[in-house]
């Protein structure tokens, strides 16, 4: 195993164990996409084979059919306890926000409904800083109010890699076992440990998907790379965005952290 994976894989699984050791009632966000698999993977590894809390999917309902396919498939092999949390109309959204972000908030609001109702004191997201702007200003423990609102001028510090682990009962925490992986590091140890994904991500046509999302807000992106070691040599040249096929992301310049000061993952 590469050095630098294996110090990044030890470093997850440490925050995955301290975050099942301090938080009551926990969950794992599951989108389906490179990340979440990879954040499954280092459960297993975490847990020795046996994950001890539920994946959580919030479903749109507007997937790509091949992502729906592939969670059918992997809940069965790999035998999760899978919870579906289903989401709000459009029109039951901020009409403020623009199009692609209201239907990006329809999650938000779905996550919540699952939050409230399971009582989940801990939500593990995989998400990473290298991903987007607001997303390099999280924590790895990162905490929310009682309405999921996260206050991105108020969390706390975490020097030389040091989180807080203790956080009142009432007190909702986001956990980020992946916010130091960068896109190339996930594709080096997808390959390294032959992690399966969802074959979108490999390119058809001239073109290949980068993130996933709901099918009618998400494109490809011009990519000749069909193979994982053909991504991997790509990314190492390419410089273009991870998310640039997110059509969220071209909207307003601030409606990223307004999502995600809402509750957005």
């Amino acid at each position: 195993m590469q050095k630098n994976l294996r110090k990044l894989e030890n470093e997850s699984i440490y925050i995955l164990r301290q975050a099942y050791r301090s938080i009551s009632n926990l969950a794992l966000l599951w989108s389906l996409g490179k990340d979440s698999n990879v954040m499954v993977w280092l459960a297993f590894k975490a847990f020795y084979g046996k994950i001890p809390f539920p994946l959580v999917h919030v479903d749109t309902g507007k997937k790509f059919i091949e992502m729906y396919k592939f969670r059918d498939k992997f809940v069965k092999k790999w035998k999760l306890n899978l919870i579906k949390g289903y989401c709000p109309s459009i029109a039951n959204i901020d009409p403020s926000l623009p199009l692609a972000a209201r239907a990006a908030a329809r999650k938000t609001e779905g996550l919540k409904a699952i939050i409230n109702e399971k009582e989940f004191k801990g939500i593990i997201a995989g998400i990473r800083r290298d991903e987007q702007g607001t997303r390099a200003k999280e924590r790895v423990f990162s905490p929310r109010d009682e309405n999921g609102v996260w206050n991105i001028k108020n969390q706390p510090p975490e020097f030389w890699d040091q989180s807080n682990f203790n956080y009142p009962k009432s007190v909702h925490v986001r956990i980020h076992p992946l916010l130091g992986w960068t896109e190339l590091d996930i594709w080096q140890y997808i390959k390294q440990e032959k992690i399966p994904v969802v074959d979108l991500y490999f390119s058809k046509k001239g073109k290949r998907y980068r993130s996933l999302g709901d099918k009618d807000i998400t494109k490809p992106v011009k990519s000749s790379a069909s193979t994982i070691d053909e991504i991997i040599e790509e990314l190492k040249v390419s410089k273009v965005s991870e998310r640039s096929g997110r059509t969220m992301d071209h909207e307003q310049e601030n409606v990223f952290e307004r999502l995600r000061s809402k509750g957005y993952m």
